[in-house]
Formats: C-alpha cells, structure tokens, sequence
C-alpha cells in the first residue's frame, strides 16, 4: 500500500513538472521569430521583445491563454521597444497580456493602432493591454479616418497607458458593438493618461466614444475610471457615450475643451469626476446630458466657462420622436451632490432649444421637448464673485423636482428663480482650484434631500462616508477627505513614462543675410529657439520650411526686410506639421505670382500656427494659401500692414461639417488694397455639436479692398459659428457688404465705420446642408 502511494505520488509530481515546463520565455529579436514565437505560444509563456526599433511590424497577436496562465507578450525593458513606421498590435482570442510598448514616428496601415480583434473569427475576450504609449502616431493625411484603439468582445482591458497627440480625424479610443459577443461588455478603461488632444476643426474627433447610434437601445456595463484626460480638445466631445449602463467614476479631466457627454446612452453613472478649468479659456466642459435614467453625483467642477453645449451642467433639450441619431427627451435624471465653483452659468437646462429655427431646418431637427421626470437635489453653487446668470432656463423646466440646492453668489443674493436657497457657505481654499465646506456650516448645509433610492449614494467625491450624521450638501461631506486629497499623475499611465514634458531654455541665434544661412539656421535650430535677423535685407530664393516652434524677430524694433524671388505659387513660408511660426518687426514682400504663407497641399498631418505681429506684408497673390487637408489652430496677426495682394487670406474646408482653422484673430491691423478674398474663412454643412471656428476682428482698417471680389462681400464667413467685427473702419471698398452673419449663431458686430464699403447684414437663420 505505501508503496502504491509513493509511486501515485511520484507520478503527480512528474505531470506537475511537465505543466510547468511547457511555460516558457521565448526572446524574439525580429518579426520572424515574433510571428513564429506567437504561432507556437502555449499557456503562460512569455514573448520578449527585444530592445530597440521594431520598424513596420504588424503584430497580430493571437493566443488561448488561461485565467491562471495567461499568453504575455512583453518588452524586454518597458519603454525601450519602440514600435514605428506602419506598425499595429491587433489581439485575438483570450487571456493575452501586452506590456511595456512604445508606439511613435508612424502610423497604422489599418484602421487601428491597438484592436481587440484581429477579424470576425479572432475577436478578443478576457485581454489587457498595460503601460504602454501611443504617441502622435497619426496617418499622414489628417483627413483619413482611423481609431488608435478598437474594443471589440468583452472583459477586455487597458489600463495604466499614455495615449497623447492624435491629430487626424476619427475618435482616439471606440469601443465597437456589432453582435452579441460584443455587447454587455464589462470593459475596463482605468487608469489611463488621455491628452493632450489638440483641435481638429470640426466632428469625429472625441477622444472617447462607446457605440454609436445604432446602439443607443444595446447594454454596454464598460468602466471608464479613474483616468486623467488633460488637454483633450479635439472637439465638443471629450467622452461620447452611445450606449447603456456605462460608468464613469473618479476621473480628472483637467483644462480640456469639451465635455462629458451622455449622447446616445442611458442608465450611466457619473459619479465622483473632477472637471479642472480656468480663466485661460473660455472653452472647457462639463457634462451634457441626453436621454434617460442617468445618476449624476459627487462631481466637482472649477471654472467650467463653456457655454450651450458646453456648459457647466448643460440638460438638453430633445426631439419629440426623434430619428436613432438625434437627440431623445432627457428623463428621469438625477443630479445630486455636485458642487460648482466660480464656473460661468454652471445650470444651463434645454439647451438646444432651436423653435426659431423652424423655417430653415426640417421638423425632425427641432429640439422643443424639455427635461421631464427629473430631480435636482443637494447641490452647491459657490461663487467667489457674482455670477449674474448662474441658471440658464433656454425652455421649460417645469418636469424638474429641484430640492436643496444652494447657492453662494458672492455677496449677492440670486433671485430670478426659486430653485436655489441663498446661504452664506465658508468655504476653505484647499490649493489653486479645490474648495472645501468648512465642518462648521449652518443647518441649511445638512439639511438633504432624500429621494427615491438616494441611499445608494454612500460617499462623498473622495470616499467620506454620507451616513445621516455627515451628510451635507455638495460633492464634499468632509473637509479631512478634501485635504488629504493630491493629483498623482503617476497614478495615471505607464511607472516608465513622464507624462511632464520638461522646459527647455530657448536658444537665441544671430543670422546675417549671407545666402542660405536663413535657411540652414530654420532647419537646424530646435523647437522653441528665437532667432534674430541682424542686417536690413534678406534675399531669398526658395520656400523656408517650418515644421517647429521658432521666432523669427529683427534684432531691434525696425523692420528687416525679407525680399522672396522664390518660383510662381511657392510661399516665402512652407507651413508643414507641427509648425509655429512667430514674426516680429519683419518686413516681407513679394511678386504678384507668390505666396507669403501656405500649407503643404497633403500629409498636413497636424496643425500650424501663425503669428505675426508688428510685421508688414507686401506684394503676393494670396497672404495665405491655405489647403483642404491642414489645420491651423491659430492665426494671430497684431499690428500688422497688410497691401497690394491679389488675395489674403483663403481657409478652404471639405464639405463634412469641417473647418481649417480653430482661432483667427486680427487686431489693429491695415487691409489696403487685398483686391479679393480678403477674409474666406469657411465651414460647409450643419453640424449642430460643431460650434466652431473663431474669427475676431477688432481695430483694424480695411481701405480699397475687394476691388475683384465677386461674391460682393469682403469678410466671407459662411458657416463659422463665432464671428466678432468690433471697432473696426472700413474705407472706400467697392462691396455690397462687408460681412453677412449667422444671427442666430454667435456671429456679432458693433462700434465699426463704414465709408462708403456696403453695409453689415445679419441673417437671424441661415439655410445649410445637413451632414447626417
């Protein structure tokens, strides 16, 4: 009998020994032996790749893992496998790991970066993705479509990564719902580093979107928390959230132009979020909510300034039977327990209203039907100084049940609505944007609303207990839980990777005019270097190319000439990606067949800037060329002389809701004698969540312009949202208008001259081609 035991137990022990072995470090130096290692992976192995530049590997990962011995395919140092040119990790079957990777200096062939699905066979379940950086790998052509990162199937994971910089159109991360497998999917988005994001100039640009609106009826159950989105401003919508019973809890979105955005979904759970903004833009977002059943609580919100879709707190109105891809009546929402500081009319409720609209939009378009069914309870409203509007009603809000909801206008008493208890609150200043109720509050601070189900609600923002006996009104019920609290952006993101991007120290080069060395110096200088024109004449014969930050300034504060005899149709400055150009005292003048600025005709794969102060620019058919495909995130001219140009400035967009520049801005400068085109600033098609671009002109003078312009308009500006003409004079322009604006967007005039240039009309409505 023992020795039937012993020899039992030897056996097990041998079978034992044998599973072990089977697991496995497989170390692969090249694309063949990944292939091959990924072909002959069993359960528990682990895939090295090793350190250094993989160029143009298409990883299709695919493996059948277990719970316990998942298939890891790791980098042998995290951070030092760099996955570049067309290059992608697309994962199928179950329990695979991917950690450590570096994607950079390229871009997807394919429509995804990272895919939870290699095809409809191999779809992913049960896999993670793990500290890892996506970084500016963008298609060269911004206006082609791609996602970074495509979930397909369910429990699927990516946590702890760094994805910064996608500048092309599509949403930076999808979750996709196209059968069964794929629905109530139990994904985890945690604790992740979005941004920056910079604007795209129109749609399709969130840096989150689960579902679409086919799927505004299907279970999602995906977890978006505990991640830090900073600087996320592709467009209105950070997040986009199109499918049901999401949760979006404890993440920090910090100075990003957009919202979080419930546009298709309902039953979400917005729960303990951190909304960061301040005075630098009048731009960053709340939450915008749609549709039904939603429980917003315990958000925190500090100079949120955006406005309509933009706001605070923005409750949209809906469309009575709306088609799948408009906008459903809000009900039975709850708001309870957030708190707003210093944010600018945080309470917007039927935003959309659009009944003047009637004439030029069909019936389906008009959002009349208001929020119903829906309670507002135990909120604060904190302001340091008076907020004039901090309730905006565009409609009806009578279907809303508001209940203990205070408000702290500064000294002031709010009193256009009965919705909010006026109160003296002491607040404690915990750092640059945390306010925190002081312990010792008046009764009104305790005295809560209890609804229906309001139990659940058991903490605070930061994880105090909302027991009977420390319950307050707001998102904070405990001075301590606020004090202890401290960003960590190593919470967010790869150990290995610095999300801070370190300051370096400008370099300040002298440059004579000797022959190329203009030039030589653009091209060998570094992002953020100053250079300075030290002779009175510069001669150029080709194009300079700038696709960095750089400053090109006179050494004093007269005007260096820059004379171009570069060939017909090429600009004195060749804006490519990532060029910032900025021109102080510099005179540049050209021939009748050039151009003083313009994009790359295609792969303007990311956004140019120009600004131009102090300058005079002479003698070109266009000021600025700009192509379909590029982007300009600003263009800032100040003080500038701008004469005896064919054209000035031409920014062309494709017919899909898009525009080519984000901020256009021109103060006390001089127009004189821009023969046509003087301003062609436009945006086709109606986009209603597109509410770009920006044009300011403010104390210029326009004199003898559009002299050829057909169109007899000088200021063209069809289909941008934001236009402002203030102060402006215009002198003998042989127009029938200087501009026609879109009255019922933001366009607006006052204070400016005319002699003898037309008039400024304003069109309350305007009739545009909808896109969807």
């Amino acid at each position: 009998m023992k020795y039937y035991i012993l020899v039992t137990a030897a056996f097990l022990f041998l079978i034992s020994c044998g599973n072990n072995s089977i697991s496995k470090d497989i170390f692969v130096n090249n694309a063949e032996e990944l292939n091959d290692a990924i072909s002959q992976s069993n359960p528990g192995d682990v895939i090295i790749l090793a350190n250094g530049i993989w160029k143009d590997v298409p990883i299709n990962f695919f493996g059948n893992g277990t719970e316990e011995q998942p298939i890891t395919l790791r980098a042998e140092n995290p951070g030092e496998v760099f996955l570049e040119g067309q290059s992608y990790l697309h994962l199928g079957g179950q329990y695979l790991i991917v950690d450590g990777l570096y994607f950079r200096n390229g871009h997807s062939p394919e429509s995804a970066v990272i895919r939870y699905m290699i095809g409809k066979d191999s779809v992913a379940n049960n896999c993670r993705v793990t500290s890892t950086v996506i970084e500016s790998f963008n298609k060269p052509n911004r206006a082609i479509n791609d996602k970074w990162i495509e979930f397909y199937g369910r429990n699927n994971q990516l946590d702890h990564c760094y994805i910064a910089g996608k500048s092309n159109d599509g949403e930076t991360l999808r979750v996709f719902f196209t059968g069964n497998k794929h629905i109530n999917t139990n994904h985890q988005i945690v604790n992740n580093y979005f941004g920056p994001r910079p604007r795209k100039g129109g749609p399709r640009a969130e840096t989150l979107r689960i579902g679409d609106s086919k799927t505004r009826f299907t279970s999602g159950y995906v977890n978006v928390s505990n991640n830090f989105f900073e600087a996320c401003n592709g467009e209105v919508e950070i997040i986009s959230d199109k499918t049901n019973y999401n949760t979006f809890s404890h993440n920090i979105f910090y100075k990003s132009e957009g919202s979080l955005v419930l546009r298709h979904s309902n039953y979400a759970n917005v729960d303990g979020n951190l909304f960061i903004g301040g005075d630098d833009s009048e731009f960053y977002g709340g939450i915008r909510v749609v549709n039904t059943g939603h429980w917003i609580t315990n958000n925190y919100f500090y100079k949120i300034k955006g406005e309509q879709f933009r706001s605070p707190l923005a409750i949209m109105n809906g469309i009575p039977m709306t088609p799948l891809n408009r906008y459903l009546q809000v009900a039975d929402i709850v708001v309870a327990y957030n708190t707003w500081v210093d944010c600018k009319s945080p309470w917007q409720i039927g935003v959309g209203q659009n009944l003047a609209s009637a004439d030029v939009l069909p019936i389906s378009e008009i959002r009349s039907a208001p929020p119903i069914r829906s309670t507002i309870a135990n909120n604060l409203i904190y302001n340091t100084s008076k907020d004039a509007k901090p309730l905006i009603n565009h409609d009806n809000m009578d279907g809303i049940l508001f209940k203990n909801n205070i408000i702290n206008n500064g000294e002031n008493e709010y009193a256009e609505y009965d919705v909010l208890k006026n109160e003296q609150v002491k607040m404690k200043p915990i750092n640059d944007w945390l306010y925190a109720p002081e312990d010792a509050q008046n009764e009104s601070m305790s005295d809560v609303f209890i609804g229906y189900d309001f139990e659940k609600i058991q903490q605070d923002i930061f994880g105090s207990s909302r027991s009977k006996s420390n319950n307050r009104v707001g998102a904070i019920s405990k001075l301590s839980g606020a004090e202890a609290f401290k960003i960590d952006k190593k919470k967010y993101g790869p150990k290995w990777f610095s999300v801070e991007k370190i300051k370096v120290k400008p370099n300040i080069y002298s440059v004579s005019s000797v022959e190329g060395e203009l030039a030589k110096m653009i091209n060998e200088a570094k992002s953020g270097d100053i250079i300075e024109l030290t002779d009175d004449i510069y001669t150029i014969d080709s194009s300079l190319k700038i696709d960095k930050d750089i400053i090109i300034r006179s050494q004093d504060e007269n005007k260096v000439q820059i004379l171009f005899e570069g060939d017909s149709d090429t600009p004195v400055f060749e804006m490519n990606p990532n060029g910032n150009i900025r021109l102080e005292h510099v005179s540049i003048k050209g021939q009748s067949n050039q151009l003083a600025f313009a994009s790359l005709q295609e792969n303007m794969s990311s956004a140019y800037k120009l600004s131009i102060n102090n300058c005079e620019i002479e003698g070109f058919e266009y000021v600025l060329k700009a192509s379909k495909g590029s982007f300009a995130d600003s263009i800032n001219f100040n003080k500038t002389i701008l004469k005896n140009c064919k054209n000035g400035f031409v920014l062309a967009a494709d017919e899909k809701g898009d525009y080519n520049a984000e901020m256009v801005t021109f103060n006390q400068c001089e127009f004189n004698n821009i023969k046509q085109n003087v301003m062609h600033f436009y945006r086709g098609g109606y986009d209603e969540s597109t509410i770009g671009g920006y044009l300011t002109l403010t104390n210029n003078t326009f004199t003898n312009c559009g002299s050829q312009e057909k169109s007899g308009l000088l200021i063209k500006t069809p289909g941008i949202i934001n236009v402002q003409i203030s102060n402006n004079t215009f002198k003998n322009n042989n127009v029938k208008f200087v501009a026609l604006l879109w009255g019922e967007k933001n366009n607006h005039h006052n204070n400016n001259t005319l002699i003898q240039s037309g008039k400024i009309k304003v069109e309350d409505q305007q009739k545009l081609e909808i896109l969807y």
